[in-house]
């Protein structure tokens, strides 16, 4: 090598170094600042008793200290220990808006039941403790300090960047932020499309496996079957008994399955998932995935709990009511049923299905006023599954993205109804066989949280270009 290639070589390799070195100052910096967020929410008690007012008015200071205007900056709700932040980062509007979602509230914790305390922030063992760590105070630190550090380098997007961080998402009740945001302040988060909770990384022995996004999930809908009659005295009993007929009716769903209904979000889990999983389990999710799913191949898939709900509507018995005495004659018998309806199905139709499969005219069957609104699944655009796939491959190198539907359900659901789409995707990866939210010392791996805040940071900028 000559001298003055070894000079060149010399130069770079200095310029690298302090680049590198810079940009790991500056990630640190970053990772402080979400840091001190998130342990300020989880320190913050936002369950049901404490409502989640004082954490979002937490955040909104946090904006407002960053140089946000205090016009872009919103905190209101349904009740007044019920609010929600929605705050605002302006960009140039060339594209409309996307909504960062979030919610507050958090399911009760007590502290006997913990090892720690569960309002408490605490790091330990390469962990971090406390009620909200996973759910879903990690992803609400993040965009806070993802619309501060873009305000701090002077970021224009091309579209607005408008975060929510609501409440009552675990209780859905009357002060749930989203719904009340949309009836009463839909212009606050009307958007192109939402980014939330729903989505994230799978770890299984220490490997990551697959970064979800959410982007579908079930309607749930609930059912009542009911026989009524005319009882009398145990000692006289008659052949017409109200358990006996809702037994009857009850074991006739038993023995029912709904049929087999992929989506384009459910289609592509599979066909993803397959080359994954290999084995027998690989060679039937491809099989379910073609024209005519293979009935054999659904109904071996089917006996995995998760393959089985996300292949078809699932109804299932959850709660037995009846009798009013040990010495009379049942005059009620009540079973609530629990469904979980396929997005693009009506569960109109699933409650037709249940009565003629009853086929019982002394069988009432009625829809409970628990069940959720009809929530369509959200299209897999090219332009945000290609970003979150880019920035993916960046960060988690050789880790497919799957697109998935939840079995289960977020706000999203009311977001989807209300036209805005719904994309659950997070970067926070977990071991599928360690999962603790809403239960006992709650906890989010100190890395998984840095990497998530990178990631989402630059899935923020990708499709804000």
């Amino acid at each position: 090598m000559t001298l003055h290639r070894l000079a060149i070589f010399f130069f770079l390799s200095v310029f690298s170094s302090i680049v590198t070195l810079g940009s790991a100052q500056d990630r640190s910096a970053h990772d402080r600042l979400a840091r001190d967020i998130y342990e300020q929410l989880v320190n913050i008690n936002t369950s049901p008793a404490a409502g989640t007012t004082r954490g979002a008015e937490a955040m909104a200071q946090r904006l407002l200290d960053a140089g946000f205007p205090a016009t872009d900056v919103r905190v209101l709700g349904a009740q007044p220990d019920q609010h929600n932040l929605v705050a605002r980062l302006r960009g140039n509007g060339s594209a409309r808006p996307v909504l960062l979602l979030a919610h507050l509230d958090v399911v009760e914790a007590r502290k006997e039941d913990w090892s720690v305390d569960p309002f408490a922030f605490l790091e330990k063992d390469g962990y971090f403790y406390g009620r909200g760590t996973t759910d879903d105070k990690a992803q609400a630190a993040i965009w806070i300090a993802t619309l501060i550090r873009l305000k701090q380098e002077g970021v224009v997007p091309n579209r607005d960047l408008i975060v929510a961080l609501t409440a009552d998402e675990e209780g859905g009740g009357p002060a749930n932020g989203v719904s009340w945001l949309l009836k009463n302040h839909r212009d606050l988060i009307d958007a192109e499309y939402c980014l939330n909770e729903g989505g994230g990384g799978q770890i299984k022995s220490g490997r990551k496996i697959v970064n979800e996004v959410q982007a579908a999930e079930k309607h749930y809908a609930t059912f009542v079957l009911e026989v009524t009659n005319k009882g009398g005295h145990s000692s006289l009993p008659e052949r017409d008994n109200a358990i006996y007929r809702l037994a009857e009716a009850v074991s006739k769903l038993s023995d029912y399955e709904f049929p087999v209904h992929l989506t384009e979000v459910t289609r592509a889990f599979f066909e993803r998932t397959a080359a994954i999983v290999g084995g027998q389990d690989g060679s039937d999710m491809k099989a379910v995935t073609g024209a005519k799913p293979d009935i054999a191949a659904a109904a071996r898939l089917s006996k995995t709990a998760l393959y089985n709900a996300l292949l078809r509507t699932t109804c299932i018995p959850t709660r037995l009511d009846a009798g009013h005495a040990e010495n009379a004659l049942p005059q009620m018998a009540r079973a609530t049923i629990n469904c979980r309806v396929i997005p693009s199905e009506d569960p109109a139709d699933v409650r037709a299905t249940l009565t003629r499969l009853v086929n019982d005219p002394a069988v009432k069957v009625t829809a409970s006023a628990t069940s959720a609104p009809v929530s369509p699944a959200s299209p897999l655009r090219p332009d945000l599954m290609e970003a979150i796939e880019r920035v993916s491959a960046e960060l988690f190198p050789g880790v497919p993205v799957i697109p998935v539907m939840s079995t289960g359900a977020t706000d999203g659901a009311y977001l989807r109804t209300a036209g805005i789409p719904t994309y659950g995707v997070s970067g926070l990866f977990e071991d599928i066989d360690d999962v603790r939210a809403h239960g006992r010392d709650e906890r989010l791996a100190v890395n998984a949280f840095y990497e998530a805040r990178e990631f989402l940071y630059r899935l923020i900028r990708a499709v804000t270009k």
